[in-house]
């Protein structure tokens, strides 16, 4: 039987994944390339063959997205695989239109299948959508385990945006790891948090070695989903957050529908920010389409320090992510500045500099917030000088990474922290968390500190 031809399409993460767990074996198919999107300055490498395996001597290539229908010609490609998140699903179907038409399979793979078991419980912690909240609740998560003396290790959806070798299995248990492995911005937002709480974290490229070194000193791992993709382990529990200020937006993306619906806990989230009717129509929607799911409703608690901002010309440096392909037109910075009675938000763009310019070029909605891009040293030093270059009083960090370490930006900066809390309004995700530990048996210890 002749091999069958893919190419997998992605964005530096769930591709790799799929392709490690489900192709690099299987002696039926062969992976012709990979495609990417999303994350700038990866579609002109190689996926390395030492990760790759003994069948593809030479590693895979990754080339960009708009050479697809081109490749299915060139490779004779007999099917393409949809590997990356938060798209709407109109975007999903439309690729794959145009792949049926040029005369390949369009295929989306399902959960279970690209889920590896763990021998330690696993929790968790997916989205709808990006920039709904995810990291407060692992957060707070990790600190109600830490409370009952069990140690939690966060295994950190991939983020392999440097050399993939090196970076198969990462492990970071201080802010002095992020420097030593030269972590870029996206990186450190996701990490750094948690590092401050004392949690260890994990990632990479290989989550199979990954999750196997984690089990080594964890009695509970914990999934860290990015984006609103599907977890890359089998979980126990899963928790999905929900965010008001998207109403409608749980059923129109993908893979967030998907975790929408096998969710064991949903998290509404934003709800002291959001619309209360906008509250009650994602209320309505888990119980229509996920009437066994738990919910739980929280607020997202900004810290600032409001005396710094008020009257002030505010630029708000922004999570990444969350005002780019998340789509939000501001977060968690714009609604401190303005609680805090800042006189008005910086609009960058007359300011921006190449890459950064091309991404608000890209994103035409961002007229009020910075997205914080640093995925190479070239990007870091754009964001520097548009930064200084703004015409603005004081600099709102609000993205969870302190930018002060990394960059200088050339006049007063104050950051903004958020973490979540819960309303009071259902079962509290403690009592969650203690059925957890009582299903698994898991003792807990005296606190650690």
């Amino acid at each position: 039987m002749s091999e069958r031809r893919i190419v997998i399409m992605g964005a530096a993460g769930r591709d790799f994944h799929d392709f490690l767990v489900r192709y690099r074996d299987d002696e039926t198919v062969r992976v012709v390339a990979f495609t990417a999107t999303q994350i700038p300055g990866i579609d002109s490498r190689t996926f390395p063959a030492d990760l790759a395996g003994p069948r593809y001597p030479d590693g895979i290539g990754i080339v960009p997205e708009s050479r697809l229908l081109d490749l299915i010609a060139e490779e004779d490609v007999d099917e393409v695989v949809f590997a990356y998140s938060d798209v709407s699903h109109e975007y999903v179907m439309h690729h794959a239109q145009a792949v049926i038409a040029a005369g390949a399979d369009f295929t989306l793979l399902g959960a279970e299948p690209t889920m590896i078991p763990s021998t330690k419980p696993v929790i968790s912690v997916c989205a709808v959508r990006t920039g709904v909240g995810k990291s407060g609740i692992s957060r707070h998560l990790f600190k109600l385990l830490r409370e009952r003396g069990l140690k939690a290790v966060d295994i950190r959806h991939p983020m392999p945006y440097r050399d993939l070798t090196a970076m198969a299995v990462e492990r970071y248990a201080s802010l002095e790891d992020l420097d030593r492995l030269g972590c870029t911005i996206e990186e450190r937002e996701e990490y750094e948090p948690l590092i401050e709480e004392g949690a260890v974290v994990m990632a990479g490229v290989d989550y199979e070695r990954i999750l196997r070194e984690a089990e080594k000193e964890a009695d509970v791992i914990v999934w860290d989903g990015g984006n609103n993709d599907l977890p890359f382990y089998r979980s126990d529990l899963e928790i999905v957050a929900l965010d008001p200020h998207r109403a409608g937006h749980e059923r129109l993306y993908h893979p967030g529908e998907a975790n929408f619906l096998r969710a064991t806990v949903l998290v509404i989230n934003k709800v002291d920010s959001a619309d209360p009717d906008d509250v009650a129509a994602v209320r309505a929607a888990a119980l229509e389409h996920n009437p066994t799911a738990i919910v739980i409703e929280t607020d997202s608690v900004i810290d600032v320090d409001t005396s710094a901002l008020e009257g002030k010309r505010v630029l708000v440096i922004e999570d990444g992510p969350t005002v780019t392909h998340g789509g939000m037109p501001y977060g968690a910075g714009a609604v401190a500045a303005r609680r805090s009675g800042a006189a008005e938000l910086v609009d960058p763009r007359p300011f921006a500099v190449r890459s950064i310019k091309a991404t608000l070029d890209k994103f035409p909605h961002l007229t009020e917030v910075l997205p914080a891009m640093g995925y190479s040293e070239d990007q870091l030093a754009d964001l520097e000088a548009t930064v200084q270059a703004c015409d603005a009083d004081v600099v709102l960090v609000a993205t969870p990474v302190d930018l002060s370490r990394l960059l200088d930006l050339g006049k007063p900066s104050v950051r903004a922290r958020y973490s979540i809390a819960e309303r009071g309004t259902s079962l509290p995700l403690s009592h969650v968390i203690e059925m957890f530990c009582t299903k698994f048996s898991l003792k807990t210890k005296p606190m650690v500190r």
